[in-house]
């Protein structure tokens, strides 16, 4: 909001430190909006990059690796960082609701808040089932998890529910890491048991035949089952019950399902979709409502469907920056133009990788080196930027 004493500073404040934000955040800072004054709403400070998780939970990578430091970051933008998680928008007033801190004023406010699986209608998923998103919170419940089966001296089950590409690279990285550290501590390492549960006739089901086909596989060559054509219906101490009655006995259960957004979205009159996704034009700017925009996993891209996948969140980090520039000056905005088929590279956590685009599959040590070459890239950019 303006203040008294400069009437010509306008507030700028990015809810979530998602990856559009990140990207925006280091735009800003290396050229700084005439006339704004920057807020950053995070309450994670080391914030994830969600195509690293496998590698991390694989232990391919370190922790420091796969993290962006946000109050670094914010700091290099000049932009104050209030540590907090948002809870609301007071759209009449302009504030962001904050769990703990007081609202924070805005003037043209940006939302990359994520989102989590849509576990509501599985009872006892919230008692008895991890999360995968968001990722902070799941790589804090991983490590007991990893400490849950190293304390185990006979069988232990793990099942994760969701067959989409988080799903399978997740199940892949941790029956990687766990069978490992079991074959190191002179464990039976195939004591450990895997179950993969896609609520469709296949996992994947977005992805072409043979991109399926070879992670049917290569799931099949690590030993991980993969139960196809139910969902989770019910969790309970012990078990997963599917949706056709089936129970699959496990110690630990991972909910990967498809996301949800924040529920408190719904709470604040700006105009959602069927399942509560925040509608954006081709500007990524909140339908009706010209100073609020968003990207990433909370958004229904109003001109098409897009994924809710960490490819498109980048990508439209750029596009958020310039159109958050126009805005403050009254310029007209630009569309953002997600590609029509994104490449994607799935690793199986054992030295190789799969990948698509434009209905082309391949496969190899090579692909798996590609990826990391494209993640490694991405986490350069916010490496090494001067400290405010």
């Amino acid at each position: 909001m303006q203040t008294p004493g400069d009437q010509a500073v306008r507030d700028i404040v990015l809810a979530g430190a998602g990856h559009a934000h990140v990207s925006a955040l280091r735009e800003f800072g290396l050229a700084p909006p005439p006339g704004a004054r920057l807020t950053l709403i995070t309450p994670e400070i080391l914030t994830p990059y969600s195509g690293m998780l496998p590698g991390l939970i694989a232990g391919r990578c370190e922790f420091h690796d796969a993290h962006i430091d946000a109050a670094r970051l914010a700091r290099f933008a000049k932009a104050r960082l209030v540590q907090d998680e948002a809870i609301g928008i007071d759209t009449a007033r302009r504030l962001v609701i904050c769990r703990n801190l007081p609202p924070v004023p805005y003037d043209l406010l940006s939302l990359n808040i994520g989102s989590a699986p849509d576990t509501g209608d599985v009872p006892g998923a919230a008692e008895y089932a991890i999360s995968v998103k968001p990722i902070d919170g799941f790589l804090a419940a991983f490590e007991g998890l990893r400490r849950r089966a190293a304390a185990r001296s006979g069988p232990w089950r793990l099942a994760l529910a969701g067959a989409g590409a988080g799903g399978v690279e997740l199940i892949l990285a941790i029956e990687h890491r766990l069978r490992r550290e079991a074959a190191q501590a002179g464990r039976d390492a195939m004591a450990l048991a895997f179950t993969l549960v896609s609520d469709t006739d296949d996992i994947l089901p977005a992805f072409p035949a043979a991109f399926r086909a070879r992670f049917r596989k290569i799931l099949a060559a690590h030993g991980i089952d993969a139960a196809t054509g139910a969902g989770a219906a019910r969790v309970e101490p012990g078990g997963l019950i599917l949706s056709n009655g089936t129970r699959i006995a496990a110690d630990e259960i991972l909910m990967a399902t498809p996301a949800r957004p924040a529920a408190w979205l719904a709470d604040t009159g700006l105009p959602l979709d069927g399942r509560g996704f925040l509608r954006v034009d081709q500007n990524l700017q909140a339908e009706g409502r010209p100073d609020i925009f968003a990207a990433g996993d909370v958004i229904a891209f109003a001109p098409r469907a897009l994924p809710h996948s960490g490819v498109y969140a980048v990508r439209a980090g750029p596009t958020l920056a310039g159109n958050l520039r126009r805005a403050l000056a009254g310029r007209p905005l630009k569309p953002f133009r997600p590609q029509r088929q994104a490449l994607y590279l799935l690793s199986d956590s054992a030295g190789r990788a799969v990948g698509t685009r434009n209905g082309l599959v391949f496969e190899g040590a090579w692909a798996l080196r590609w990826k990391e070459r494209i993640d490694r890239a991405f986490m350069r950019r916010f490496a090494g930027l001067p400290d405010g």
